[in-house]
This record gives structure tokens, C-alpha cells and sequence, in this order.
């Protein structure tokens, strides 16, 4: 069995890819505190809160174990990936994510509004063109040791989480 250096995760990708989902359950998992870019970075921020932003994401990378959701690569990469020990990458086809972005507006207590939808729609068509290249160079600018695991569908995310609950003395 592949053994993956999992103390300090960041998990990447398209919105509406699963990240938080999949970063809240591996944090479960490893017993590591979650940090959600999302909810550090609210929509009402602008570009003069982006040193805050910093402070904030050095204050929450500080720990030894963590798993962090989000891209916010330019602001963010040169905090968390040279302390990173994997990225995980969630690739998920367009329609998985517009769909997914979609009905999560109208879940109760979702954070993400309806308002901001068709936003989210356009980055989400765009992302592939334009928002993973920037990603991409940014991840191998600040982190070109880490391991990356690229994962695509629900079954691989599940056999990957399956694989954490593993005891690696028992393999």
C-alpha cells in the first residue's frame, strides 16, 4: 500500500469539486484542525484586506497537522506550501461542479448564496482555461517536492479516505 506524508494537507480545485467536503472528512480523519480559505476570505474583503488575509493564513498554517481548503493560490501558496507534506488535487469534470455549486445554494445553512451563482458558473466553465494554469504554476513555484494525489471521481475519494482509516502497522 502507497503510504502518503498526511500531516499538513492542502486540497485543491474547481469550485464546487468537493474540497470542503473532502478536507472536513480527512480532518476527521487525522485529527487535524480544518482551515476553510472561504470562511477566512469573505466577499466583502478587498484588495487592502489581503495582508490580513496573510496574517490570518500564517496564523492558522502555524500547527504541526492541519488540512487546508482552498486555492487562493498568489495570496496564499508561499504560507502553505513549503509547509505542505501532500496536495490533493480534486478533478472533477465541469458539470459535477456547476451542479454541485448549484444545489448548494439552497441547502439550509450553506454559506454560499444564490447572488453570486452565476460568478461561480463562469469560474467554474473558465477554471480549466484560466484559473488551473495560474493553480499550477503557483503549486510548482512554492511546493515542487510536495506530492500531489489527483483524485476524479467519488470512488477514488472514497478509496483514498478508506485508506486513511487504515493502521499502517497492520500493512
Amino acid at each position: 500500500m502507497l503510504q502518503l506524508p498526511m500531516s499538513r494537507v492542502v486540497v485543491l480545485g474547481c469550485a464546487g469539486s468537493g474540497k470542503t467536503t473532502l478536507a472536513r472528512r480527512l480532518g476527521e480523519r487525522m485529527l487535524a484542525p480544518v482551515i476553510c480559505l472561504d470562511a477566512i476570505w469573505q466577499p466583502q474583503l478587498g484588495q487592502d484586506d489581503v495582508a490580513t488575509f496573510r496574517a490570518l493564513m500564517k496564523e492558522a498554517h502555524a500547527g504541526d497537522t492541519w488540512v487546508s481548503d482552498g486555492n487562493f493560490a498568489q495570496v496564499s501558496f508561499d504560507i502553505r506550501l513549503p509547509r505542505a507534506t501532500l496536495v490533493i488535487w480534486l478533478d472533477r469534470p465541469k458539470i459535477f461542479c456547476a451542479w454541485h455549486a448549484i444545489s448548494r445554494v439552497f441547502r439550509p445553512g450553506e454559506q454560499h448564496r444564490i447572488g453570486s451563482l452565476a460568478k461561480v458558473l463562469r469560474f467554474i466553465w473558465n477554471f480549466e482555461r484560466i484559473n488551473r494554469p495560474l493553480i499550477e504554476a503557483q503549486r510548482i513555484a512554492h511546493g515542487p517536492d510536495v506530492p500531489v494525489l489527483r483524485l476524479t471521481n467519488d470512488r477514488e475519494i472514497a478509496a483514498f479516505l478508506s485508506s486513511c482509516d487504515r493502521d499502517p502497522a497492520s500493512s
